[in-house]
């Protein structure tokens, strides 16, 4: 019965490293799989979110400014 137990013992500890290996496996297919991405949108020039956000908020600002301007034209023109 000893010897039985220490099959199922050893089977226990090989599908337990088995598993850790597949994990580790696992991670460094996604960690290449994200760099291949990374490489692939940085190679096509494209922008990121935050980049678009910030031309998105300066183009709206100068929006703004071209309307107070606009108001002030106007109102100088009004007097003139």
């Amino acid at each position: 019965m000893q010897s039985r137990s220490k099959i199922f013992d050893d089977i226990s500890q090989l599908m337990t490293n088995a598993m850790g290996v597949a994990q580790g496996a696992r991670a460094e297919a996604e960690t290449a799989m994200s760099s291949l991405m990374d490489r692939w949108l940085a190679d096509r020039d494209l922008v990121t979110r935050e980049e678009f956000e910030a031309v998105r908020m300066m183009a709206q600002k100068a929006r703004e400014e071209n309307a107070a301007l606009l108001a002030r034209i106007e109102a100088l023109e009004g007097k003139a």
